[in-house]
């Protein structure tokens, strides 16, 4: 039987219509302790962390989660044989736990990022740098938020 407009163009707004639909997906609306250490260990491997070097500079209280500043800052000097290869960022209880990931070079002059990061509540941030003879330094903060980011919906 021979395909007439009227079926082609039936077919194709449904398949229109299929691709439209929203896909909902079952995660977690936040990220448990679990999920950070399993998102840490992404990063670092079974290599030891150590505690020092690096610098968190984030307010222990803020008024609202939607936008925190944050830096991050590591002792080193940036030269070929001694930097900072990256920086990355973790939380506790976000959908999400990694904030960001940060690659540094020796022609990057210092070893510091600055940003704007979303809280959804109160939890624990972990900075962790990897340096060129590929240790890893951590420090975490605790951060108290009053007006919690992150609330809407996953699609």
């Amino acid at each position: 039987m021979p395909t007439t407009r009227r079926h082609f163009l039936s077919l194709a707004g449904g398949v229109t219509a299929a691709g439209t639909m929203p896909i909902v997906s079952l995660r977690p609306l936040q990220a448990t302790p679990a999920m950070l250490t399993t998102a840490i260990r992404n990063v670092v491997g079974e290599a030891q962390l150590r505690t020092g070097r690096v610098k968190l500079d984030i307010p222990p209280l803020v008024e609202n989660g939607n936008t925190v500043p944050m830096t991050v800052s590591v002792a080193s000097p940036m030269t070929a044989d001694d930097h900072v290869k990256s920086i990355h960022v973790f939380n506790e209880k976000n959908p999400q736990p990694n904030i960001g990931n940060f690659y540094l070079t020796p022609a990057s002059g210092r070893a510091q990022v600055s940003t704007r990061i979303r809280l959804a509540d109160t939890q624990k941030v972990v900075a962790i740098a990897r340096l060129s003879d590929d240790t890893f330094w951590q420090i975490a903060a605790d951060v108290v938020v009053t007006l919690a980011a992150c609330t809407e919906e996953m699609n």
